[in-house]
C-alpha cells in the first residue's frame, strides 16, 4: 500500500511526539528513532516512504577509494534509486565517526525530488547540507568518508536504524525533535489519529495558558471538556 496524498499532507502538520502516542497506544513503543537530531530544526516536516541502505564493518581489502568507480556501487546506486518523495534511510550501525554521505549526494537526492535522509551516523559536509532544500537528520557532524569504516551492501532491506526497525515502504516523518516509523498499514489510521490529537492539544494549550489546571482537562474526563472542545472546534474552524 502506497502513501497517498492526503495522508502525507496530514503527517506533515503534526509532531513526532504525538504520533509517538498514537503509536503506544498500539503497543508500538520503539519507533522513534534514537540519537538522530534534525541538521535545521525550522525546516517543515520530512514525510516519506522509507527507501534504505545497509552498511556493514569495512573490510579493508573490499573498501578501498577506488570501489567508487563501479557504477554499481550500493551507496551510488541508492542515491540514484530512491524514488521521489521517499525518504532514504541509512543503517550506519550508530557509528557516527565516519560519514554517511556527504553534501553532493544529498543535493542529489534532493534535485531527484527525494523527501529526506535519515542515518543513524554522521553526514559530513553538514554545514553546506543543513543549506540544501532537503530535511537531513544524523547523530552528529564527521569527516571521514564511510569507506574508512563502512561497506555499503543492501538496498531497500529491512534494517535497524537507531535501534527503530525500518522495512522499506513504512512511513518516516520528522520534525524538529527527530525521526518516527510509521508501519505503512498503520500510516493512514494514525495520521487521521494525530490530526484529532493535535487539535484537542491546541484547544488545551489555550486552555492552559489562560490558567486553566490540566487536572480533568487533559486526560479530558470532567463533564465540560467534551462540550466546550466543541464550542472551541466550531469558532475557530477547526
Amino acid at each position: 500500500m502506497s502513501l497517498s496524498d492526503t495522508t502525507r499532507n496530514k503527517l506533515k502538520t503534526v509532531s513526532t511526539a504525538t504520533l509517538c502516542t498514537a503509536l503506544f497506544k498500539r503497543g508500538l513503543r520503539s519507533q522513534f528513532i534514537q540519537d538522530v537530531q534534525p541538521l535545521d530544526p525550522g525546516k517543515p516536516n520530512m514525510v516519506g516512504e522509507a527507501f534504505t541502505l545497509r552498511y556493514m564493518p569495512a573490510r579493508e581489502d573490499l573498501n578501498g577509494i577506488e570501489v567508487f568507480r563501479n557504477r554499481e556501487h550500493p551507496q551510488r546506486k541508492a542515491v540514484e534509486e530512491c524514488p521521489p518523495g521517499a525518504v532514504m534511510v541509512i543503517d550506519s550501525r550508530k557509528n557516527p565517526r565516519a560519514a554517511s554521505a556527504g553534501s553532493i549526494l544529498v543535493a542529489r537526492l534532493m534535485v531527484r525530488g527525494v523527501a529526506g535522509i535519515v542515518t543513524d551516523g554522521g553526514f559530513r559536509d553538514s554545514p553546506e547540507i543543513a543549506k540544501l532544500d532537503i530535511p537531513a537528520y544524523h547523530n552528529r557532524p564527521t569527516a571521514p568518508t564511510n569507506l574508512t569504516l563502512h561497506q555499503a551492501i543492501d538496498i531497500n532491506v529491512p534494517i535497524g536504524c537507531g535501534d527503530t526497525p525500518v522495512f522499506p515502504g513504512d512511513v518516516v516523518v520528522g520534525d524538529g525533535e527527530g525521526v518516527v516509523v510509521i508501519p505503512a498499514h498503520l500510516a493512514d489510521e494514525i495520521a487521521d489519529e494525530a490530526v484529532e490529537m493535535t487539535v484537542f492539544e491546541d484547544f488545551v494549550t489555550e486552555e492552559v495558558l489562560k490558567g486553566r489546571s490540566v487536572l480533568g482537562l487533559y486526560p479530558a474526563t470532567e463533564d465540560w471538556v467534551p462540550g466546550a472542545f466543541q464550542a472551541w472546534r466550531k469558532a475557530t474552524g477547526r
